[in-house]
Parts: C-alpha cells; structure tokens; sequence
C-alpha cells in the first residue's frame, strides 16, 4: 500500500495526462456483449472473480453497480499461505490483485458485468500492469466459474477484437476459477474510505465516474459492502 501512495505522491504531469485519457477512453463504453445469460426469473446470487490492476479501484467501480451485492477485494492464482499483500506485491506468488463480485442474475448479467469491466474498470490492453502498478499481480484475467461464464467471456474477448474496439490487442486472460482469499480488512472500501488519497483521486475516482456517466442506468450511488473478513 505504501508504495503505491508514494508513487502517486511523485507522480509527474505525464502520468496525469495518461489517467485523464483513460478517463475519458471510459466515457466511451464498448459494446454489450452478442453471448450472455439472459436476467433469471427469480433473485438470487452468483459469483464473479475478476482481476484488473490494484483491488482499490476495481472494488470501488463494482461496488457501485446495481444489482452487485457484495464486492471483496482479495487475492486468486496462487496458494493459500501466499495470499498476504507483502508477499503478493513481490509478484511471485501467482497470485493477482482481484475483486470477488457476488451478484443477482436477475437484476444485473454476467456479461454486463463483464461490459463494465471492460469498460471502466480496467484498460485490457496492458500486459502485466495498470498504468503505474507493475508485474503479474496487476494482470487482467477473468477467472471462469463455470461453463457458461466461459463462453460469456471468450465470446466477449472475441468480439470486441473482432470490432477493433481497442486501438491494440487485447491480453486479458481467462482462466478457471481458483480459490479466492480476501485482502486484508485495511484494504477493503480502501478508495470509499480514502478519496483524497493522490491514488485514488488520480487513477481510481475518474474510474467511478465513467461508469456514472456512461452507464447512468446501472449505477448505484451507494456502494455495496465488501463482506467480512473471512468471507470466501
């Protein structure tokens, strides 16, 4: 955590410029998905695991979306014993910063998550990093719970490169689900928490704000809760 409040604290007008374009890249949502899951019948709950740079912003941009009931900020890829942020932030452990998104099909779809995601919530073109978070442990993967969420994001993937929705190619992986640890309590609502934290005012709340203005229709004003320690 540390060293990401100290680069944000030292970051030149370069990097600014970089997260205003991102902001605005996200204003500008790619398309809904051809492949999803229509809305279910009933409500009830589903599980998404998604990784996307630091757990902060991911956390925040899905926290505030409808029909998202819980979103946890932890760890999935590597082992149990491993899943602590030092050791995470090594990138050594296979492990990647993610978000466990618990969610009701019949109010918000996986696809529609994964149109988020894409979206605002993580630039799917950077290969082991998110703009000033570099190495594996801030590489984009959606971690697949089963067969239909599989075909839902390879569909996707697949999709939007055939659209040339990004102006280079996309190295999002998708990969099975593993078991997902959650981080630490001090970093969960880290960027609700947190506003005035340079981080998160610069690479974190334009992420917010795109999904705001781009998918009015989706967005939830208050955020969900994260869960509670332990929760997997």
């Amino acid at each position: 955590m540390m060293r990401k409040i100290l680069l944000a604290t030292l970051l030149t007008g370069a990097l600014a410029v970089a997260s205003q374009h991102h902001a605005a890249a996200g204003s500008l949502p790619v398309p809904a998905p051809a492949v999803d899951a229509p809305l279910a019948s009933a409500p009830g709950t589903e599980t998404a695991i998604l990784s996307g740079g630091c757990f902060w912003g991911m956390q925040l941009v899905f926290q505030h979306v409808k029909g998202v009931r819980e979103a946890i900020s932890g760890y999935t890829g590597g082992a149990a014993g491993t899943a602590a942020y030092e050791e995470v932030s090594t990138g050594t452990t296979g492990h990647a910063e993610s978000v466990k998104i618990v969610f009701d099909p019949s109010v918000v779809s996986y696809g529609t998550l994964l149109r988020v995601y894409f979206s605002v919530a993580t630039d799917p073109t950077q290969f082991n990093q998110q703009y000033p978070d570099q190495g594996p442990q801030y590489r984009g993967e959606i971690w697949v719970g089963n067969a239909t969420q599989r075909r839902i994001a390879t569909a996707y993937i697949s999709q939007l490169t055939t659209a040339h929705a990004f102006a280079t190619r996309i190295v999002t992986r998708v990969d099975t689900m593993m078991p997902f640890y959650p981080a630490e309590t001090y970093h969960q609502d880290y960027a609700t928490l947190n506003p005035d934290n340079p981080y998160i005012a610069t690479y974190d709340a334009p992420k917010l704000s795109a999904l705001a203005q781009s998918f009015p229709g989706l967005y939830a004003a208050r955020p969900a809760p994260w869960g509670r320690p332990g929760a997997s």
